[in-house]
């Protein structure tokens, strides 16, 4: 891959994921500069997305920046990469100008848990928790807002702090003697302080096996397993965590707390900030198996009222799993999930999550169980990429005044964007075309216009 000395990429790598954000910019733009001097070869690009990344704004096992994110699509051959962070925005610029830089189809989304009062009886994809559900926005611009919309998203934020604080409070008392501070040791942990159960777990992991004698007895103690099988389960430190995760945060364990309607922000609210924004709601996947998903038709129609017009999807485990029985219900969902997004024309977001050891780095779309597939995913990552182009060069987005007015089918506006995401190249200068774009045009003169540009780039930069 490097021509010249494999330690200047490991060193450059490394310094994409500092807390310092100029360091980031700088290291970026020296790998590029290897690349554009033909000192690393990279693959070309594929027609493949990974567009959930989590970035270490929220919480990512590797460690990486979103910088870091545009640069493994870059490294790795694949064309259109998203971040996707808890409860925040911080990321979203910093990732879409390294996409810029790297030529990379990018798109910037937030994921947070919400309350639908409709479905309060009902688990949807917070397993054990009636009425919450994981909610997405994507397809963010910028996360430079307006006042109301910041105190809002501050909000969101907010909440999700105490909310931490306290889970963290009630499992330390339970651990002790062990000498934890959430401020102090969990904090630090991610570069905007927005902490998650995952940087909780490995400071309690790190904390026991420095501060115990026996870390073995403390845990077959504390979790009330035999110490033999802690041993065991000790071995593999992903797997390790993920026990300490549901033994001391998830629901029936010592820290965890059952949620009221009170505990989330309502779905509207959510979807508001997102919309302010002018970004997309987007409803969250999982596999099919609870109440709430069995009941594929009225949750669609419900979300889609409540203003939702995408569906996210993590594939791979929804697919790639060991036993088989498991295997055949959740593919069949997967399979099911698609076929009625398709026809209520939500277009498909898919990506891995990578905020878990073990997770793939991007779907393998030529596995033949995702090959049927791969038609959606690409046109999903179309959409999304040719929206977000449209609303950060020329504020004619999905949202956008202009859309709702040249659009009244949600099928054409959802081609258009993926036709304008054909078309728009992933570098485009800004700067120099954004005045060729204006509202009183049609959607047949957009796409003229745009093919010029990307037909002939050269006179544009």
């Amino acid at each position: 891959m490097i021509v010249g000395n494999q330690n200047t990429l490991n060193k450059l790598e490394t310094k994409l994921d500092s807390f310092d954000l100029t360091t980031r910019r700088t290291a970026l733009q020296e790998l590029m500069a290897l690349v554009n001097a033909s000192d690393m070869h990279l693959p070309p690009k594929k027609e493949i997305a990974n567009l959930h990344c989590h970035t270490f704004f929220s919480y990512n096992t590797f460690g990486f920046s979103p910088t870091h994110i545009a640069w493994l699509g870059k490294k790795l051959g694949i064309k259109f990469m998203g971040i996707v962070d808890f409860d925040v925005l911080d990321g979203v610029d910093e990732f879409l100008e390294a996409c810029r830089i790297t030529g990379i189809c990018g798109s910037a989304g937030m994921e947070t848990r919400a309350y639908i009062p409709e479905l309060s009886t009902c688990v949807i994809n917070s397993p054990g928790e009636p009425g919450i559900s994981y909610h997405m926005g994507i397809g963010f611009s910028s996360n430079k807002t307006k006042p109301t919309t910041k105190d809002n998203l501050y909000a969101i934020r907010n909440r999700v702090h105490q909310r931490n604080h306290d889970l963290f409070e009630r499992v330390k008392h339970h651990l002790k003697p062990l000498d934890l501070n959430y401020e102090r040791d969990v904090v630090p942990l991610t570069p905007a302080g927005n902490v998650t159960e995952r940087h909780m777990v490995a400071v309690i992991l790190e904390k026991s096996l420095h501060e115990t004698n026996n870390p073995n007895a403390f845990w077959g103690e504390k979790l009330n397993l035999d110490q033999h099988d802690i041993q065991e389960k000790m071995k593999d430190t992903s797997a390790f965590k993920n026990l300490l995760r549901k033994k001391l945060m998830k629901r029936g364990s010592v820290g965890y707390k059952q949620p009221t309607k009170d505990t989330f922000p309502l779905i509207d609210e959510v979807n508001r900030v997102i919309q302010d924004c002018s970004a997309l709601p987007c409803i969250a996947w999982l596999d099919g198996t609870s109440d709430g998903e069995q009941a594929i038709d009225e949750l669609l129609e419900l979300m889609v009222d409540k203003g939702a017009v995408t569906l996210n999807i993590i594939p791979d485990r929804n697919w790639n799993i060991n036993d088989p029985e498991i295997k055949h219900i959740k593919l069949n969902n997967l399979y099911k999930i698609i076929k009625y997004a398709n026809q209520a024309d939500l277009p498909i977001i898919v990506g891995t999550e990578m905020n878990s050891d073990g997770q793939v780095m991007v779907d393998n779309f030529n596995a033949p169980e995702l090959k049927p597939l791969t038609e959606s995913f690409i046109y999903g990552a179309y959409f999304i990429y040719g929206h977000t182009q449209m609303q950060s060069i020329w504020k004619m987005g999905y949202q956008s005044q202009w859309t709702h007015a040249q659009f009244n089918q949600r099928k054409n506006k959802n081609d258009f964007y993926v036709q304008a995401g054909r078309l728009i190249p992933p570098d485009i200068k800004t700067e120099v075309v954004k005045n060729h774009l204006y509202e009183k045009m049609t959607p047949s003169q957009v796409i003229s216009q745009l093919k010029l540009i990307s037909g002939d780039i050269n006179e544009y930069i």
